[in-house]
């Protein structure tokens, strides 16, 4: 189950991880118990929209919005909230692709 936890005020906004994603983070990915994943926007030359989603390994410096999906946490810095609008993120997993949904507010 996973359980957002919202700081510096943000609300409204939920970060979920699929049963899928979360395989295959552990199984694909080989992230341990109790390792942290952050979400973080990237720019992306060339590409049809200029910023996307990453992950990486980390430690959270100001976290906006966390959730606890199994024994992994996942993260958005505050500084990279601007990119939901307020809205939500799944993390899902089609094939061996780690796949991140962006809904509205």
């Amino acid at each position: 189950m996973d359980a957002n936890i919202f700081r510096n005020g943000v609300t409204g906004m939920e970060l979920t991880v699929t049963p899928a994603a979360l395989a295959c983070f552990r199984d694909e990915w080989a992230f341990g118990d109790g390792e942290q994943v952050r979400v973080f926007v990237r720019y992306v030359s060339g590409a049809e929209e200029p910023f996307a989603l990453g992950i990486t390994r980390d430690t959270p410096q100001e976290a906006g919005l966390v959730t606890a999906a199994g024994p992994l946490t996942f993260f958005m810095e505050s500084k990279d909230l601007w990119f939901l609008d307020g809205g939500s993120l799944q993390i899902d997993c089609e094939g061996e692709n780690i796949v991140f949904r962006v809904g509205p507010r």
